[in-house]
């Protein structure tokens, strides 16, 4: 890297995300701290539908139907993957539909002004993990299937999306309320956001009743 090393990078990005998966093998498990690799997660915009409403809670759902997704985002430190603590995570996402709630000019000419439905915030527990319980996100005209989500410390933040594996989106969009819709109408590789450059995947599974397990693990200079 022409003088200067992944992991000094790393620490120089300030505010900027890094993926951690060469900090511990399974994204769910202990950062192993003899590993001095961290690869660089990509800054993505936030969009046009963030609402700084400090939703404080868990369970995001509010209802809406769609493939159960229980989400772990884990907050590591860039210089030694150690977890972060207390660190505020932000998820917003759409619907099964590809509609977002609180903003008006929705698919459809929907207008959520006032909804809440499908964002919220947590804060890191002791092993630097946020845990949602949400639905698998639909899509819409132009972006591939993602959600977005905002790490928040003190004096700093920092803004991407994670994104979802194809075989699975495919899988799951045939089926219960997403297959009125279809198949979304853009690949990860094909996202503008992404322009070609597609970060690290969210690992899902499924739970085995009929839901789902994504987690992914993000480092924080």
């Amino acid at each position: 890297m022409d003088g200067i090393s992944r992991r000094e990078l790393c620490r120089n990005a300030l505010g900027a995300i890094v993926l951690a998966g060469a900090c511990g093998d399974s994204p769910m498990g202990a950062p192993d701290a003899a590993v001095n690799l961290c690869e660089l997660y990509p800054r993505q915009t936030e969009g046009p539908f963030f609402l700084d409403d400090d939703l404080v809670r868990s369970d995001i759902t509010e209802g809406k139907p769609g493939a159960r997704l229980a989400l772990a985002v884990s907050v590591v430190r860039a210089s030694d993957c150690s977890p972060l603590v207390g660190v505020a995570v932000d998820v917003w996402q759409c619907d099964a539909g590809g509609v977002y709630s609180g903003f008006a000019g929705q698919l459809g000419g929907l207008d959520t002004t006032g909804q809440t439905f499908l964002r919220g915030t947590q804060l890191t527990d002791a092993s630097g993990a946020a845990q949602f319980v949400t639905i698998y996100p639909g899509w819409y005209p132009g972006r591939t299937t993602h959600i977005h989500f905002k790490v928040r410390q003190t004096g700093s933040e920092a803004t991407s999306q994670l994104y979802f594996p194809e075989a699975t989106t495919a899988a799951i969009y045939a089926t219960g309320v997403y297959a009125a819709r279809g198949q979304k109408n853009t690949s990860n590789a094909a996202d503008s956001v992404n322009a070609g450059e597609v970060p690290t995947l969210l690992q899902v599974s499924d739970d085995g009743s009929g839901g789902y397990v994504g987690a992914l693990t993000v480092s924080v200079a």
